[in-house]
């Protein structure tokens, strides 16, 4: 293969775009993430201490995401036409504060109310970097950025998990251990709100960090997939909003992240009264199915990039999560051979993420696609509350968690014959 001088120019600009972007943003969706489900180690205290119901902590969890739907289509759009880094910094220094507000809560009301309010604050953050996203990197590496930008959900919790453990045992101040753990995790996402003003750049055209040949060439090659986009027609944002492929989009993702958080929300409690081991040990054993799960996302979404297929990269882990997780059932009464299943289960439901996201941007110009993501990310995320709520009102009815596993197997599996209903003009070209 001969090298020529614009090859060299293009792998020079995509590398620099990467080193620069993709670490700080992964960086971003750690804290984030670990924000949003470090409540379900803190259980492990905090329903204790406050007498928290499963149905009361289940609702408490899952209402997050009634609160997160509130700016996600309005977020993505602000991103899309204002600014991308005053946005994202607004969002992570009012979400820090308020993550620490909930290690001060004493009633199921002040829990719910502050979980709300943590929902709200961070609504628009993640379809809004999925479209910042979009600015930088082009269709054919789309897929990968997702899957190193996604790959921050399992390592937040392979981090996560261990690092609660260590925070659960502390008591400083009269303070109990997870009372700490939302204080001290709410700091982080403050401080690189504040760095987020300094250090992201919009667009292309303002990169000073690039040469400006490279400058050049990112802006032409993203106008020139602009022109070329799938649909044959221009989408404005109302007509996008009611597209058959955003509305199928938006169920499904709305019961794979049922299934998701269903099963992240209550994990730590599963493998708690699963085992009866001690809190250190069970943290412990929480992180070994998100080591799995961070290799397999990124699997994926190479692979994806590699075929340029989508449909089938999301549609089958979706698959593979919905029998995992029957075979979890099943062998229910062997902890650790339920555990593995489990690590399998973790490696499926998070790697279809990178090749889902990457399906609406392939078929809508720049501020449809914006809306629709934000549309598919807000009512999608109502999977969120859905998920948490329905598991802990049937092992409150129940005394199992069975019959709340199994509605989250179904979910999944409808999801993926819904992604499969998508025409495959979707397949990349």
């Amino acid at each position: 293969m001969i090298v020529t001088a614009a090859t060299t120019l293009e792998q020079s600009a995509r590398r620099r775009i990467a080193v620069r972007l993709l670490p700080f943003l992964w960086l971003l969706y750690v804290i984030a993430f670990l924000d949003r489900v470090n409540v379900a180690y803190g259980a492990l205290q905090m329903s204790h201490d406050l007498r928290f119901s499963d149905r009361v902590f289940g609702l408490g969890a899952g209402i997050f995401f009634i609160g997160y739907v509130l700016l996600e289509i309005p977020g993505a759009i602000i991103v899309e036409r204002w600014s991308a880094r005053r946005w994202i910094a607004r969002i992570m220094i009012s979400w820090g504060i308020i993550s620490a507000m909930v290690g001060f809560v004493s009633t199921s009301r002040q829990f719910y109310t502050v979980r709300f309010l943590l929902g709200a604050a961070e609504a628009g953050f993640f379809p809004g970097l999925v479209v910042y996203l979009s600015h930088w990197f082009t269709r054919r590496d789309l897929a990968k950025a997702l899957a190193l930008f996604f790959a921050a959900l399992p390592m937040a919790n392979f981090i996560g998990a261990p690092l609660a453990g260590r925070i659960l045992r502390i008591h400083w101040y009269g303070f109990e251990g997870w009372r700490w753990l939302f204080i001290l995790e709410g700091v982080p996402a403050v401080i690189l709100g504040i760095i987020t003003i300094f250090y992201l750049t919009d667009w292309p055209t303002q990169a000073r960090w690039l040469l400006p040949e490279e400058r050049e060439w990112i802006t032409s090659e993203l106008h020139r997939e602009k022109r070329e986009k799938i649909a044959v027609r221009s989408y404005t944002i109302l007509q996008a909003l009611g597209h058959r492929d955003v509305l199928i989009l938006t169920v499904a993702y709305f019961l794979s992240v049922t299934g998701y958080y269903g099963f992240v929300m209550w994990f730590p409690t599963i493998l708690k009264r699963g085992s009866g081991f001690s809190v250190p040990v069970v943290t412990l054993l929480a992180a070994i199915p998100y080591a799995a799960a961070l290799l397999a996302n990124l699997a994926n979404g190479w692979h994806s990039d590699r075929t340029q297929e989508r449909r089938w990269h999301t549609a089958s882990v979706l698959f593979g999560g919905s029998v995992s997780l029957l075979l979890a059932i099943v062998f229910g009464s062997h902890f650790f051979l339920q555990l593995g299943f489990f690590t399998v289960f973790a490696a499926c439901v998070h790697s279809f993420q990178p090749t889902f996201w990457a399906l609406p941007t392939l078929t809508l110009g720049e501020s449809a696609a914006a809306a629709a993501i934000g549309l598919i990310n807000s009512l999608g995320n109502l999977g969120g509350f859905v998920g948490p709520f329905i598991v802990g009102y049937l092992v409150t009815r129940t005394g199992s968690f069975t019959s709340g596993l199994a509605w989250l197997l179904l979910s999944l599996l409808l999801s993926g014959f819904l992604v499969l209903r998508l025409p495959s003009r979707t397949r990349t070209s």
